[in-house]
């Protein structure tokens, strides 16, 4: 039976990212995790890349144009979600498709999680307009969850960003701010705490917290696709926050340590396939 005749049994998100070749980010990322996790997850391309932008040079195809028939098609099957995730999004036209599509689709109990793409280390992408940083934030708004990093959190509340020595005072207000844009859940990752890295929870009715994990090596390129697409898939499978963002954190540590026992370059991301089989 259709899930147009019938109740489907199986729930499906909405991943809308890039669809990148080789590097493991975005929706290659999205897609097999979220499908682990007993899930069916219905991919919007924003863009096809043949490796990602970290690479000196790349193929890139700007689906920027495609995405209002090829949503308008869903609208006509009339097809239903239970969550809708978006991470990095290329233009201000994309994020307002985005905003409107959520506006269509999303349901009472559809979870909404995003992903405010725009920077790391202090920097905003050169991608990222100032235009595009004040539409990030109307996107937020549409937000159940959302999973900045630092620098995104920073920007989006006009915090002045430092790499270290943060309070759990000056994150509880930063978070504070993020609340009042709209989203219930905010996890704030990458914070750097002398050998440790932590991400700082806050979600309504419940304690702050903040959880931290020993560094291991080198940053790699999608932990933070890795870490989104566990904490949505969770949302939608009904997991509670605090546990959600425990496994991913700790995941995408086991990931870091195989890929450093694999070899596998820093640019091409962990390799979560050889451990997927533990995420549950």
């Amino acid at each position: 039976m259709s899930d147009q005749m019938g109740k489907s049994l199986q729930k499906k998100i909405v991943a809308i990212n890039d669809l990148t070749g080789f590097g493991r980010c975005a929706l290659t990322v999205a897609i097999p995790v979220i499908s682990h996790m007993k899930i069916q997850c219905c991919p919007v391309p924003t863009s096809i890349l043949s490796n990602h932008t970290g690479y000196s040079e790349y193929f890139f195809d700007d689906y920027t144009a495609k995405l209002p028939k090829y949503l308008a098609m869903w609208k006509k099957l009339d097809l239903k979600f239970e969550g809708i995730m978006s991470g990095f999004l290329g233009s201000k036209e994309q994020i307002d498709i985005v905003r409107a599509f959520i506006k269509q689709f999303q349901r009472e109990e559809t979870v909404v999680v995003i992903d405010p793409v725009m920077g790391d280390h202090g920097k905003i992408a050169g991608t990222y307009t100032e235009e595009m940083c004040m539409e990030m934030r109307k996107l937020v708004s549409c937000a159940d969850i959302i999973t900045p990093n630092l620098t995104e959190a920073c920007k989006l509340t006009d915090t002045p960003y430092r790499e270290k020595g943060w309070k759990r005072t000056e994150l509880e207000t930063m978070a504070e701010k993020l609340r009042a844009m709209g989203p219930e859940k905010i996890v704030i990752t990458g914070i750097v705490q002398g050998e440790f890295i932590a991400n700082y929870m806050y979600q309504d009715g419940e304690k702050p917290m903040m959880l931290r994990t020993h560094r291991v090596g080198c940053e790699r390129c999608g932990t933070g696709d890795l870490f989104a697409a566990i904490i949505a898939a969770d949302a939608v499978n009904g997991v509670s926050f605090a546990t959600s963002v425990r496994k991913a954190s700790l995941f995408v540590k086991k990931c870091m340590i195989k890929s450093m026992e694999f070899g596998i370059e820093e640019k091409n991301g962990v390799c979560f396939e050889e451990i997927l089989h533990l995420l549950k």
